[in-house]
Parts: structure tokens; sequence; C-alpha cells
């Protein structure tokens, strides 16, 4: 069963071994439970770790060994999203569609939302999504 949403940062915070304490749950509770991520999620891990790489935060084999061993974690990507949705949080809260397809997302299967984003966080709240991390998830 499906317990929560995950969105790139958090699993970003994993790659670079950043100590989040919300990341921290998201990846004890993976161990055992299982995530789903909107489609873009693949994209924009990739993304950011081939700028890791330019940067010198990574080499090609950390990135390499890292996806192998995400693959292996209970994440399933969702590619419906509801387009409608979409638009209007990313309009009410003046974020990005990236990071409202995360929110619509968490919505629309009712779980709670495993993000590092502070933006994103807080128009989860204002749409009462319960975070990973916050009191009481």
């Amino acid at each position: 069963m499906i317990s929560f949403v995950i969105d790139a940062s958090v699993a970003i915070a994993w790659a670079f071994k950043e100590k989040h304490a919300s990341a921290q749950l998201a990846f004890s509770r993976i161990q055992t439970e299982q995530a789903i991520a909107p489609a873009l999620w693949w994209y924009e891990l990739r993304n950011v770790l081939v700028v890791g790489e330019r940067q010198g935060r990574l080499t090609e084999r950390e990135t390499a060994r890292f996806l192998r061993d995400i693959s292996r974690l209970a994440i399933t990507v969702d590619s419906s999203p509801n387009e409608i949705q979409v638009l209007t949080l990313a309009r009410r809260h003046r974020l990005t569609v990236y990071d409202a397809a995360y929110l619509e997302l968490a919505r629309r299967e009712a779980l709670p939302l495993a993000t590092l984003d502070e933006e994103l966080a807080t128009a989860a709240r204002a749409e009462q999504v319960p975070l990973i991390g916050d009191e009481g998830e």
C-alpha cells in the first residue's frame, strides 16, 4: 500500500548525503512502506544529479550507484495528473507547475507529502496536506 508522496528534493538530499530530518524520516519509512511520485520526478531527479556532477558534488559512478539503489526502493511513478487541479494549485499558491504536480498527487491520493521545498510545504499546509516530518506525521 502506498503511504506517501515523495518529491525530488528528498531523494536529492539522500544522494548528496545531506542531513534533513524530513528526508531521513522519509528514508526510514521507505524501507518498509511504498511511496509515489509524479512522472516528472524521474527527470527532475536525474537533472539535479547531472548538475551535481558538473559542480563536483558527485561523480558519474556515484550517480549510477545512487540511481541503482533508488530503483530498488518501492517508489511508484504516477502518470495521470489532474491537469485542471495542477494548474489551479500552481496559480493559487504561486508554485511552479512541477511543484503543483506533487501537491495535486498528494491531494488526489489523500497521502502525506515528503518535501524539503519550503514553498511547496507552505502550499501543502494551506491545502491541509500532511507533511512527513511535521508533528503528527
